[in-house]
């Protein structure tokens, strides 16, 4: 088992060496094709600017060097782990990014989980009972949270859970100036959590309640399946054991492949409930045309993709001990 995930494991890191590589140049070479530049920001917020402070604006931040200059000095300072310095916000990107990776984080995480698990367990509800009302119910239920986009129903949940019940709170990730400390804090945090978590996992617990049903009624019809059945194993068993563990891998294949649009829609859910990450980070950054507190999200977002995608391989060769050996 452990020989197994660690071929696994060198076997996708191989893989990712050259994808981290793509991403960098590709994602440096689409920002130089967007308008403007932070100078010009700085300059119309100034109110007054002429040509020499413009030059000079540009000459100070490097954006007056070609970009094949440009590209070999971001991968130089990219190999000593430095993200570059914010001309907007007169800052390392680094430092920027680290203070708003853990929310993003447990927005994303707690999403994904929120996703897995009641996708998972109406999926399976739903495959065992197949054709019947709790399929047809569900299945509507399903049907209207994959149609809702995730702003509509964040925004809804805000009319009805804190305009109209005050049972949550709808902006930032805590009270501001509260100062909670112990559980008090952590209580706070999670009443924070609730809303842009559900409006974020809204969409993706709809694909994954049909995957999984799909996917435990292909498993059903399986020679093993009967076979489990033939010993006498109790059905609930059956369908946790045998049915469930082989349906959930195409579930956390699809899981890995989403990550990419938690990111993305993290920037809509972070700018509605004012939820202080890397999304709404990103967003100021290309309003401001601060390309390097950009690109250092989009690299940053990147490997996190690329890694959490090689945990679902691991994640698989565990599921299947056939993975492993192909």
């Amino acid at each position: 088992m452990g020989r197994r995930i660690a071929a696994t494991f060198k076997r996708t890191a191989i893989h990712a060496a050259p994808t981290v590589l793509g991403i960098i140049i590709l994602d440096f070479l689409l920002l130089q094709l967007m308008p403007g530049d932070a100078a010009d920001v700085i300059a119309a917020e100034s109110g007054t600017a002429t040509a020499e402070t413009m030059a000079a604006l540009r000459e100070r931040f490097g954006l007056d060097k070609s970009v094949f200059t440009q590209l070999v000095n971001f991968l130089g300072h990219l190999a000593t782990f430095d993200l570059g310095f914010s001309p907007r916000y007169n800052m390392p990107v680094l430092d920027m990014i680290m203070t708003r990776l853990p929310s993003t984080l447990l927005l994303m995480v707690t999403a994904l989980s929120l996703a897995l698990l009641l996708g998972i367990v109406l999926g399976s509800i739903m495959a065992a009972w197949a054709g019947r009302w709790p399929d047809r119910v569900l299945s509507v239920v399903v049907l209207l949270f994959y149609s809702m986009p995730g702003f509509w129903v964040g925004l809804m949940a805000v009319v009805l859970f804190s305009v109209k019940l005050g049972w949550l709170p709808s902006d930032s990730n805590m009270t501001i100036g509260a100062n909670y400390t112990g559980w008090a804090m952590i209580a706070d945090r999670a009443a924070h959590l609730v809303l842009p978590a559900l409006a974020l996992a809204s969409f993706f617990v709809a694909v994954y309640a049909r995957l999984t049903r799909a996917s435990m009624l292909e498993v059903q019809r399986q020679d093993f399946m009967r076979t489990a059945e033939a010993k006498g194993l109790h059905p609930f068993f059956i369908q946790l054991r045998h049915a469930l563990r082989n349906a959930l891998i195409p579930v956390t294949t699809v899981a890995g492949m989403h990550l990419g649009n938690l990111l993305g829609g993290a920037v809509v859910i972070e700018t509605l409930f004012g939820w202080p990450g890397m999304g709404r980070l990103a967003l100021e950054a290309v309003l401001a045309r601060d390309f390097s507190v950009l690109l250092g999200v989009l690299l940053l977002s990147s490997f996190l993709v690329i890694l959490a995608n090689m945990v679902i391989d691991l994640l698989h060769a565990w599921l299947d001990p056939r993975i492993g050996t192909t």
